[in-house]
């Protein structure tokens, strides 16, 4: 395997995001060629030259199958290293790497891929299953905190729905909507400037010619790759095959791109779900340990493993403190970010420049553009607004 295969997209790098030659249908490598194909099925047209099956084909594509064996050997995995705490520390520590190699051996070809939120969501529903049916008969779960963990839960799930909306996708209107409230707001003062100075004529009063500074405005520009016009702070995202607003970033956990538009949902989902894993973990520790400081219970927990049940639970609650563990780390990258008012495409692009200040051990890069301090930054997060409206996402998108 080559080197440039495992290389993360460049920004505005002029590569669709399509490549169709790659696939054996050669036709229907995205959810649209999905619904074109079955629009050309029900009417009864010919399919694309070079489609044999392309509804078949597709269909096919989307579904994933080679997912199956992952969903398989994850709960199997997990089984086999409760059954020593040294098979536990093996296969732990090697199942990144085993989920990664799985990964480029199956869907290297791929661009945008459901595997990684597929595998997200089987786990989450997996660590709930066992904490129903292990932990809450123990008689250690009350009520309260049993509400609490599936509410948490919830939230994270419909949170995701949210994000998965749309990251706000730059469209011709939406330069053409600035141009048009441009020039209303350039007639407007042009109209004003007429009143004062026929007012000032009849009085005889000598107008005073004040000028003011404008605080500059940063210009928009073209997408090498969609030649449309996009505003600033938009950039291309040669996965998804088009211009983002105020890009950050695309998250392969989720299938989507991380903008304007649901950067806010983003955050959130991150938080609630870092906040009820930690929760539960917890209440694991706090039901298989209860001599145990919390703190120390998921290094030394005498006896965990003299049951199957209770070793299972406690290797779950390690593979849990993994995921927490690494979505821990991108939320605060996240929150620095915002703190700094730059994105993710924004640090890369500096570091690459070399004009922008790593701060924190390296943790965010500080840019210096567009930073208002640490108040304003966040009230911009909070109050910033899709400029346009998303074009509505698909079946697969919203998965």
């Amino acid at each position: 395997m080559k080197w440039e295969k495992l290389k993360p997209p460049e920004p505005d790098e002029p590569v669709c995001c399509c490549e169709c030659d790659i696939y054996q249908s050669g036709c229907c490598c995205d959810c649209e060629d999905l619904d074109e194909a079955f629009n050309r099925w029900l009417k009864n047209k010919p399919p694309k030259s070079g489609c044999h099956s392309p509804v078949l084909g597709a269909m096919i594509d989307n579904l994933e199958v080679s997912m199956i064996p992952a969903l398989l050997l994850l709960p199997l995995l997990l089984r086999v290293a409760a059954l020593h705490y040294l098979l536990g520390i093996i296969i732990l520590t090697a199942l990144p790497g085993l989920v990664l190699w799985y990964y480029y051996a199956t869907h290297r070809k791929k661009r945008r891929t459901l595997f990684f939120l597929t595998l997200a969501l089987y786990s989450l529903a997996y660590m709930y299953y066992l904490f129903i049916t292990e932990i809450l008969p123990r008689g250690d779960i009350s009520q309260l905190q049993l509400c609490t963990v599936t509410a948490g839960m919830i939230f994270t799930l419909v949170s995701l729905v949210h994000t998965k909306k749309g990251p706000g996708f730059v469209t011709t209107s939406l330069h053409e909507g600035h141009t048009h409230s441009q020039e209303t707001k350039k007639d407007s003062m042009d109209l004003n400037n007429g009143y004062v100075q026929s007012a000032a004529s009849c009085s005889g009063t000598p107008i005073e010619k004040q000028t003011t500074k404008e605080a500059p405005r940063a210009k928009w520009s073209r997408c090498p790759v969609c030649k449309i016009m996009r505003p600033p702070r938009a950039g291309h995202c040669r996965t998804c095959g088009s211009c983002v607003q105020r890009l950050d970033h695309h998250c392969i956990w989720i299938n989507s791109c991380v903008g304007q538009a649901n950067h806010r949902s983003f955050v959130l989902t991150l938080s609630v779900f870092v906040v009820t894993s930690l929760y539960g973990i917890s209440l694991v520790l706090w039901s298989l340990c209860p001599r145990q400081y919390l703190m120390t219970a998921l290094l030394y927990c005498p006896g965990v493993y003299s049951q199957s049940s209770t070793a299972l639970c406690f290797t779950c609650a390690w593979y849990s403190s993994i995921v927490a563990g690494g979505l821990l780390y991108l939320l605060v990258v996240q929150v620095l970010n915002i703190s700094f008012n730059v994105t993710e495409r924004e640090a890369q692009l500096a570091l690459r420049k070399k004009t922008g200040q790593s701060r924190l051990w390296g943790l965010v890069v500080d840019t210096g553009e567009y930073s208002r301090g640490f108040y304003h930054n966040w009230v911009e997060f909070l109050t910033m607004t899709d400029a346009s409206v998303s074009p509505p996402s698909s079946l697969t998108d919203l998965v």
